[in-house]
């Protein structure tokens, strides 16, 4: 509108200019003055129409970029609160499961601690039974330990067997028969006899090739004793012989050597019952 303005304005300038037959030079100078000033805003106003329509073009622009932003972002949100109300739902359903999975657990670890109890209870028990029945055996070289929730009856050589023999002696018997008193009332428990021996080379001993095979015979001698004679079971026994490899005490001396000659008895509960539990 003030383009047709201003272009009018011009247009009746020009005409009352040129239709004026005799003017003087003062006003003619000052009409030309007019026309430039005119002209001249005419063509600032052009420019700054020109500008005002880029800006609005850039700004249309923009907006539409915003508004493309606008609705990714709006699908982004969209997307993430489904899969938050998704995760919340399941969450729940875990969470309800791990409680109740944890609340089996508790139970069972619970069980498996009173099962732990029980079987170190028994053990003291048998630990004192032993050390009773055997007490006159003490001095002999026979000792009652527990160790790892196992009771270890050691009894040294000289106790069971005269030098490099495989055969009990009579006062071995007698301990023995006694250890197999309270092996008998005790029908839960499982018994492994190991056989030591020190790092001294076998010599003279018929068909005995070395330590391994003594301390082998040794055990089985005593294991046969148990359940031949004194009629403990034999599904509960284990024999085995360790040699020279699992020593009390150093083998540069005759007591380090004596400790090292020995049986150990191992008692242990049967834990059928813990197994179960942790299956």
């Amino acid at each position: 509108m003030k383009n047709i303005f201003l272009a009018f304005a011009i247009f009746l300038f020009a005409s009352t200019l040129t239709s004026c037959v005799i003017l003087s030079p003062k006003k003619y100078k000052a009409l030309l003055g007019t026309k430039d000033s005119l002209y001249t805003a005419f063509n600032e106003g052009q420019i700054k129409i020109e500008n005002l329509e880029d800006e609005a073009k850039k700004l249309k622009k923009d907006t539409s970029l915003m508004a493309e932003d606008l609705r990714d972002l709006q699908t982004r949100f969209n997307d993430v609160n489904a899969n938050y109300s998704k995760l919340k739902n399941n969450s729940s359903t875990e969470i309800t499961k791990l409680s109740g999975d944890l609340a089996a657990r508790e139970k069972r670890l619970k069980e498996v601690e009173e099962v732990l109890r029980k079987r170190d209870e028994a053990t003291n028990q048998l630990k004192e039974k032993l050390q009773q029945a055997l007490l006159g055996f003490t001095k002999s070289g026979l000792t009652v330990d527990i160790k790892n929730g196992k009771v270890y009856v050691s009894l040294m050589d000289k106790l069971l067997f005269p030098s490099g023999s495989i055969v009990i002696d009579e006062n071995g018997k007698k301990a023995l028969a006694q250890l197999a008193k309270v092996l008998k009332e005790q029908p839960e428990i499982n018994i492994a006899v190991e056989g030591h021996t020190d790092n001294q080379k076998v010599n003279n001993l018929g068909q005995i090739k070395d330590n391994w095979d003594l301390s082998v015979l040794r055990s089985t001698s005593v294991v046969r004793y148990l359940t031949e004679t004194e009629k403990v079971e034999s599904v509960r026994m284990t024999a085995t012989g360790k040699g020279e490899f699992q020593p009390l005490g150093p083998n540069t001396g005759n007591d380090g050597r004596s400790k090292n000659r020995r049986i150990e008895i191992v008692l242990s509960p049967k834990l059928d019952e813990l197994y179960n539990l942790i299956k």
